[in-house]
């Protein structure tokens, strides 16, 4: 089992910078990918950024340039450093991190946090 607790988010303006961090806890040495997802109401979560142990990364192509995610394996931690901030950044983001499982890899995920981008 695979614990993720999420913190930072909240209101920004647009063109502005905010910084999520996700603390890992639990069965950490099995984690593989860890990353960020975002959701609107009603709407399907999608990938924003993820980020591998030995530290690949990938990005929606609507963040890249604006957005960074980094790791760190001692600390177990992974953090999403969002800049240049847009109205449609506007979301729950959610900490994501995989293992691997007997037949399938297994997905964890953190509480959310809401991130709001408005004048």
């Amino acid at each position: 089992q695979v614990q993720l607790v999420e913190s930072g988010g909240g209101l920004v303006q647009p063109g502005g910078s905010l910084r999520l961090s996700c603390a890992a806890s639990g069965s950490i040495f099995s984690i593989n990918a860890m990353g960020w997802y975002r959701q609107n109401q009603g709407k399907q979560r999608w990938l924003v950024a993820d980020i591998t142990t030995g530290g690949s990364t990938n990005y929606a192509d609507s963040v890249k340039g604006r957005f960074t995610i980094s790791r760190d394996n001692a600390k177990n931690t992974v953090t999403l450093q969002m800049n240049s901030l847009k109205p449609e950044d506007t979301a729950v983001y959610y900490c994501h991190a995989q293992t691997p499982g007997a037949r399938m890899p297994i997905d964890y995920w953190g509480q959310g946090t809401q991130v709001t981008v408005s004048s």
